[in-house]
């Protein structure tokens, strides 16, 4: 054995301290499934999550850098501090009315070389995670304030993971500069090597698939992660995913590849306002959220989005849900002029539809005197208008109007003002300018103006909403996806309709309400409904859509000439059918492929269903919500003619039904 002198023992000792006394702070789930372990070793904080002992995440970095400290580096645990969380409270709009919220909390203290301090805040529920980092103020109560220069959040996935996600866009490109805007196309069972579409990374919800490898190859583990981030007001920017990157993590703990918080690019909303948020001090950032499950149920329904906030305002008025006629998806621009708009007022009120939306152009080609006497005939009608407004100002080229209306309180307050007093119930704000902290100050100023004139607020051309269902007691739901308007534009995104609504339960519409704005009955994509190219999805599908695709608010795309043609089952199905849900429970599925959920609404079960594949998908559902004997209406497509049929089921002893949906089909079940 070497002779080792006492001066070079303690040399070996002041080279490895951190290896030797690395501190560890563990926080559990209530159930004690869900794990997350957080360590300071080499003077990096990261934390890891594993679900019933398999790891969801590997060694993941925290920390960030600000104008007034490095947290990346040179840190250690100082402190932690352990609580709980158990709370109720009610939702009108989103996937579930009552939510219980039991979490384990934990706050990890962190120093620097500097003794500057910052703490990481956990919330670990049964399959989720949230957390945040909290800035005190420091030595001598300064600074006041911080700009927040980059995070180093990384999130690490073990080896084989496959991706399901959507690239966020270069800023100012596309049509009229509007991007980026969440529209982009979603890519199923990728590598997390394959780069994104653009470089630019991806936009949240991200969703993955552990254990199965690019070749397909079988892992010990298997499981789904759901990452996202909710609480994003005025007081932050919007975040995303950057790109897989292969190089060194900044974790001692892996050599594995990881993803990275990215804050907005310079150049969106027309290169104003900074990519870096500023806060004031003490602070925090927003949450980033974390779903994991050894199956998609928990991810499907998560509620993750709400439970990590809180309002931020009463609501003024008792908000409605209901259902819209849209006259643009099909017939377009030249349907905004007063005759062509009393035929959808007339149309939603035969199907005793809440709402007729009125899209751009109005204030032109209706003018402002037009559209008050339009509204007043809407309410003779029993249906309420809801108006389009381009959110412009600056932040692109966008040329709709009405414009210059949303993009300052002055000029918002007397528009407000005015629809309030014609009787308008809400608007849609539309060609955003992407996430920086600039962006999301002007949807809150939107959101908090509106509601004093008892205005609900739906988004296009726009972010994905981060809790704002729960923040913003008007706001309905964003679009943030690429919608049913690409129907319209393109044969390719009509062919592909049925995958991305398949894939949307799992990912986008899993973290938060959506405007994927139309159940589109005509079987051409056409005012005639018969010339330009055909809807390849049948009726039952477009119908089940309207359940599967959440909002509290939801277009029903329906056109005056479908009133003489649908069958009347159809009709009287959509004319009862709800927008609001009590709960929410995954049956079956698979991202892009099919799904198969359950909703209450009161008393009443809907058991909805669609098949994006080109096969018929023979399933038996095991449906506890019924009774063993239970009969059920069973709508569904005709496998012979492709017809929808309305039929009855019985589920049998085991409460199970043997069921087949069609491709780019679906299937309704009810009592």
């Amino acid at each position: 054995m070497k002779n080792w002198s006492k001066k070079t023992m303690a040399w070996l000792l002041m080279l490895t301290p951190m290896a030797v006394f690395a501190r560890e702070a563990t926080v559990t789930s209530p159930d004690g499934k869900l794990q997350v372990t957080i360590n300071d070793n080499g003077g990096r904080a990261t934390y890891a999550v594993t679900l019933d002992g398999q790891p969801m995440l590997l060694p993941s970095a925290l920390g960030f850098k600000a104008d007034f400290g490095d947290f990346t580096q040179g840190l250690k645990i100082t402190n932690t501090k352990a609580g709980q969380i158990d709370r109720c409270y009610e939702m009108r709009q989103v996937k579930q009315s009552h939510i219980h919220y039991e979490a384990t909390l934990l706050t990890v203290d962190f120093e620097n070389t500097q003794q500057q301090r910052m703490s990481v805040e956990f919330s670990v529920s049964n399959n989720d995670l949230g957390f945040r980092y909290l800035i005190p103020r420091q030595k001598d109560d300064n600074p006041k304030s911080a700009v927040i220069l980059e995070e180093s959040t990384a999130f690490c996935l073990p080896q084989g993971t496959t991706t399901f996600l959507t690239p966020q866009s270069g800023e100012m490109v596309g049509w009229e500069r509007t991007k980026p805007s969440y529209e982009e196309d979603y890519h199923a069972d990728a590598p997390m090597t394959e780069r994104s579409q653009f470089g630019k990374g991806y936009t949240f919800p991200c969703l993955f698939k552990i254990g199965d490898g690019a070749n397909g190859t079988k892992k010990t583990n298997n499981g789904w992660v759901l990452i996202s981030e909710t609480g994003v007001s005025s007081a932050y920017c919007g975040s995303r995913l950057s790109d897989y990157s292969l190089t060194s993590h900044p974790s001692p703990l892996t050599s594995s590849g990881f993803y990275q918080i990215a804050y907005p690019m310079p150049g969106e909303n027309n290169g104003n306002g900074t990519s870096s948020p500023g806060i004031s001090l003490p602070g925090q950032t927003p949450w980033r959220t974390v779903t994991v499950g050894n199956s998609l149920k928990p991810i499907v329904e998560t509620t993750v989005a709400y439970d990590l906030v809180e309002p931020l305002y009463e609501p003024s008025i008792d908000y409605q849900s209901g259902r819209y006629t849209w006259s643009w998806l099909i017939w377009q621009d030249n349907s905004i002029n007063y005759d062509d708009q009393v035929q959808f007022i007339d149309l939603a009120s035969a199907m005793g539809f809440e709402l007729c939306l009125v899209d751009n152009w109005w204030d032109q080609n209706i003018g402002r005197d037009r559209m008050a006497e339009l509204s007043r005939y809407a309410q003779s009608k029993g249906v309420s208008l809801m108006l389009w407004y381009n959110s412009n100002g600056y932040e692109n080229n966008a040329p709709q109007t009405p414009r210059d209306c949303m993009s300052n309180s002055i000029a918002r307050d007397r528009e407000m003002a005015w629809l309030r007093s014609i009787g308008v119930k809400g608007i849609k704000v539309d060609f955003f300018g992407g996430d920086k902290q600039e962006t999301m100050r002007l949807y809150e100023d939107i959101l908090f103006d509106a509601n004093r004139y008892g205005l609900q607020c739906i988004f296009h051309g726009c972010t994905l909403p981060r809790g704002w269902e729960r923040m913003y007691p008007n706001y309905v739901a964003s679009e943030a996806v690429l919608a049913s308007e690409n129907v319209f534009f393109s044969e390719g995104h009509a062919r592909t309709q049925a995958f991305e609504l398949c894939m949307h339960p799992f990912c986008r519409n899993a973290t938060g309400t959506m405007d994927w704005g139309g159940i589109i009955m005509n079987k051409n994509i056409s005012k005639d409904n018969k010339s330009r190219h055909r809807r390849y999805t049948t009726d039952i599908f477009e119908m089940a859509s309207g359940i599967t695709n959440q909002t509290a608010i939801q277009c029903v795309a329906m056109q005056p000439n479908n009133l003489g043609e649908l069958p009347q089952f159809e009709l009287d199905w959509l004319r009862a059918m709800p927008t609001t849900w009590d709960e929410t429970c995954f049956i079956d599925g698979y991202p892009g492929r099919y799904v198969v959920l359950a909703r209450r609404h009161g008393d009443d079960w809907y058991v909805v269903g669609l098949n994006a594949q080109q096969e018929p998908l023979k399933l038996t559902l095991t449906l506890p919500i019924f009774p063993a004997k239970t009969q059920l209406k069973y709508y569904v497509d005709d496998p012979k003619t492709g017809q929808p049929v309305l039929t009855t089921l019985k589920t049998d002893k085991r409460q199970q039904l043997r069921v087949e949906m069609q491709p780019n089909g679906g299937l309704i079940l009810q009592q």
